[in-house]
C-alpha cells in the first residue's frame, strides 16, 4: 500500500544529495558571468572577502565561478546559495555573517536598496535576441512613426535594447529606452538630473513629458515557458502601466508578440478583489518577507497603523517564504500581506494555492485609508517604499474627525454595510487593547483570542505540576508514513 501512493520510507532516509552538474560550457562561464567587469569591480575595491550570490537554477556554475575569481582577483569567495526569503533580493545578512566587503549578484535581481550600506554588482545575464526578428515584430504592432513607444526587457535582455532601438529610430519619432535602475557607484555624482525611475527601470523622460503617454513593447520570455502570469516583472509592469495604453510583449527568440491588454485587466480585476478582501477583514496577518531590503521596519509600522486606523487586529508574522502549509496553521487570519521587495510581493498572488489571500502593501493600503487613491492617476506600487513618508505616492491618513471615516461603504463579495472604524489616534490613553470589566477582571478585545476559543482543539496544554514525573523511554523511529513499529502493509 505504501509504494502505491509514494516512494518508499528507506528510499526518503537514504537518499544523498548529488552535486548539480555544470549548466554553463567551461568556456563560456567568462561571457555569461561577465567575469572580467566582476574582477575589476574587486579589485577596484580592494576587497578581500567576497560574496558570491546565486539563484537555485544558477547553483551549479557556482563553484566553478568561485574558483575562477579566486584565482584572477587573490580575494577570498563565499557562495550564498540560500536565502531566507528570495533569490532576487540582495543577501546583505549572509554576507555579513561571512565577513564580506561586498557581494555580487547573479541572476534576476529586484534591484532594490540594501538595508545596509555594502557594495554590489549586479551580473544580470545576456540572453540572446534576434534583433532583426523584434525589429520586425515592433514595426507590425506600431505602424504609427509618431506614436511614443518605450522599450522594455526582462532582465537578461537589458543588453540588446540600445542596439533594437538603432535599427528602429530611423522611422520611429518617439522611441525611449529604459535601462535597468543599477545603483550609481559609490562617490559619483552627475550634473544632469537623475531620470523617472519606476518598476526597477530608469526612463530618460525629455522635459514636460510623463511615462503614461507611452505605449510598451516589452522583449522577454521564451517559446519553451510561454505562460508569462507566472513571471512577476512582468506582472508588475502590467498592472502599472496606464490602462489606456498599448502593451506588447515579443519573445527574443522567434520575435513571436502578444497584446496583454487582456491579462493586464486580469491582474487588476484581482487588485480589485484583493482590496475588497482586505475591506472584510477583521484579521491581518503581517508577514515579514524581507530583512535585508531598506526602510522595512518603517513600513511595517506603517502597515499596523494602517490596519488600526481602519478597526482591524493586526499581527506579525515571521515565517520565511511563504507558503500554503506554513499560512495554513493560522485560520483565524483572514487576509496576509507580504511585506517584500517588488517581485516578491507578486509572487504568492500569482501562483496560488493558499488558504486565505496574499496580498501586496499597495493593496492594504488602498483598502484602509479613505484618502487612497490620490488625484490623477494611482498607478499600482508594487514597492512598499512607495508608500512612506518622502515619496511622492505617500498619501497620509485622514485625521480622525474627517468625513472620510464615515462615509457608507457596502462589500461587493458580501453586501453587507461595513460599519465605519472607531478609529483613535495612537497616543489617545483612551484607545487600550484591554478592557475592564466590572468585578476588576481584564479581558483582551481581540478577534483572534474569539475565534481560538471557539476551536474544539486549543493546542497542547501545560498543566504544569499536574504531570507525574517518569523517565525517558525510546520512541518511534521512522517517518510518520511508515513507522517502524508498524511493519508493511
Amino acid at each position: 500500500m505504501e509504494s502505491t501512493f509514494s516512494s518508499p520510507a528507506e528510499a526518503a532516509l537514504q537518499r544523498e544529495a548529488g552535486a548539480a552538474g555544470l549548466l554553463t560550457p567551461a568556456e563560456d562561464l567568462d561571457r555569461v558571468y561577465e567575469l572580467e567587469r566582476v574582477a575589476g569591480f574587486v579589485r577596484d575595491l580592494g576587497c578581500q572577502r567576497v560574496a558570491l550570490q546565486f539563484p537555485d537554477q544558477l547553483l551549479g556554475d557556482a563553484g566553478a565561478v568561485a574558483a575562477r575569481l579566486e584565482r584572477t582577483t587573490g580575494s577570498k569567495m563565499f557562495i550564498l546559495g540560500d536565502t531566507a526569503y528570495g533569490s532576487c533580493c540582495v543577501d546583505v545578512l549572509g554576507a555579513e555573517q561571512a565577513g564580506a566587503q561586498a557581494l555580487v549578484h547573479f541572476g534576476p535581481a529586484c534591484l532594490s536598496p540594501p538595508a545596509r550600506p555594502l557594495p554590489v554588482a549586479f551580473v544580470l545575464g545576456q540572453h540572446p535576441v534576434h534583433l532583426e526578428l523584434c525589429a520586425k515584430a515592433f514595426e507590425a504592432q506600431n505602424p504609427d512613426p509618431k506614436a511614443p513607444v518605450v522599450l522594455l526587457s526582462e532582465p537578461a535582455c537589458a543588453h540588446a535594447l540600445e542596439a533594437l532601438a538603432t535599427l528602429l529610430r530611423p522611422r520611429y519619432l518617439d522611441l525611449l529606452v529604459s535601462s535597468p535602475a543599477l545603483p550609481s557607484p559609490v562617490g559619483s555624482c552627475s550634473p544632469e538630473p537623475e531620470p523617472l525611475e519606476r518598476f526597477g527601470r530608469r526612463f530618460p523622460l525629455a522635459p514636460g513629458r510623463c511615462l503614461e503617454e507611452y505605449g510598451a513593447f516589452y522583449v522577454g520570455g521564451s517559446e519553451a515557458s510561454a505562460d508569462l502570469d507566472l513571471d512577476p516583472d512582468l506582472s508588475r509592469l502590467l498592472l502599472g502601466w496606464a490602462p489606456g495604453q498599448p502593451f506588447f510583449t515579443c519573445c527574443p527568440d522567434t520575435g513571436r508578440t502578444q497584446d496583454e491588454g487582456v491579462r493586464a485587466g486580469r491582474l487588476r480585476a484581482r487588485r480589485h478583489y484583493l482590496v475588497e478582501r482586505a475591506r472584510d477583514a477583521r484579521v491581518v496577518g503581517l508577514l515579514a518577507g524581507t530583512l535585508g531590503v531598506a526602510r522595512h521596519r518603517e513600513a511595517l509600522a506603517h502597515l499596523r497603523n494602517l490596519a488600526q486606523a481602519a478597526g482591524k487586529r493586526s499581527y506579525v508574522l515571521a515565517l520565511g517564504r511563504p507558503t500554503p502549509p506554513k499560512l495554513a496553521n493560522f485560520p483565524e487570519v483572514d487576509v496576509f500581506v507580504l511585506l517584500a521587495c517588488p517581485l516578491g510581493a507578486l509572487t504568492p498572488q500569482l501562483s496560488g494555492g493558499f488558504f486565505r489571500p496574499v496580498l501586496a502593501p499597495c493593496e492594504l493600503e488602498a483598502a484602509c485609508n479613505p484618502a487612497w487613491p490620490p488625484s490623477g492617476l494611482a498607478p499600482y506600487l508594487t514597492h512598499y517604499a512607495d508608500l512612506l513618508p518622502g515619496s511622492p505616492f505617500h498619501v497620509p491618513l485622514p485625521p480622525p474627525d474627517s468625513e472620510l471615516w464615515d462615509t457608507p461603504d457596502v462589500s461587493l463579495i458580501t453586501g453587507e454595510l461595513r460599519p465605519p472604524p472607531a478609529w483613535k489616534p495612537s497616543d489617545d490613553p483612551g484607545c487600550l487593547a484591554l478592557t475592564l470589566r466590572p468585578p476588576l477582571e481584564l479581558a483582551e478585545s481581540s478577534p483572534a483570542a474569539l475565534f481560538l476559543s471557539s476551536r474544539s482543539w486549543q493546542g497542547l496544554q501545560p498543566r504544569l505540576g499536574q504531570t507525574p514525573v517518569t523517565g525517558a523511554v525510546s520512541g518511534r523511529q521512522g517517518i510518520a508514513i511508515a513507522y517502524e513499529d508498524e511493519g508493511s502493509s
